[in-house]
């Protein structure tokens, strides 16, 4: 596959995930505070199992594509390897931390696991923005 091809694949992906993190930020996980807490458990159940459809084939697709192009990549220099790292950050992110608080949600409300939730995943949004932005600066620079 050619650089360029295998660049705008990661970036129509980065975009995309970049696109589903600002909407999880700024809308879904700020609303859980707001969500009935009788009905908690249902609702994350809910959200987690729809989210997941959303964003677990595209996240492992995002990873082996910035796997490939950080070993097929050598022109783009240390940029490579940077976009594959943001990568890990987000995967580290998310499975060391927000899944962590994700499993406290599934037992019921709890506000303090929602306000951490919302806190720390701005290492995710800006990770995804920053890979975005990285990989249209290097599709742009080898076009």
């Amino acid at each position: 596959m050619h650089l360029s091809h295998l660049l705008l694949l990661n970036l129509a992906l980065a975009l995309y995930l970049t696109g589903v993190i600002w909407t999880v930020q700024l809308v879904h996980y700020p609303a859980f505070a707001q969500a009935a807490r009788d009905t908690f458990e249902a609702f994350h159940r809910q959200h987690s199992r729809r989210i997941s459809w959303v964003v677990l084939v595209p996240m492992v697709l995002e990873l082996g594509l910035a796997g490939w192009l950080a070993w097929a990549g050598a022109s783009l220099g240390a940029a490579r390897w940077g976009q594959l790292a943001l990568v890990l950050v987000i995967w580290a992110a998310t499975f060391f931390v927000s899944v962590p608080f994700h499993n406290r949600l599934a037992r019921g409300y709890d506000y303090v696991a929602i306000d951490g939730l919302v806190r720390t995943n701005w290492v995710r949004t800006l990770a995804w923005t920053a890979r975005a932005g990285l990989l249209g600066w290097l599709l742009w620079t080898t076009m």
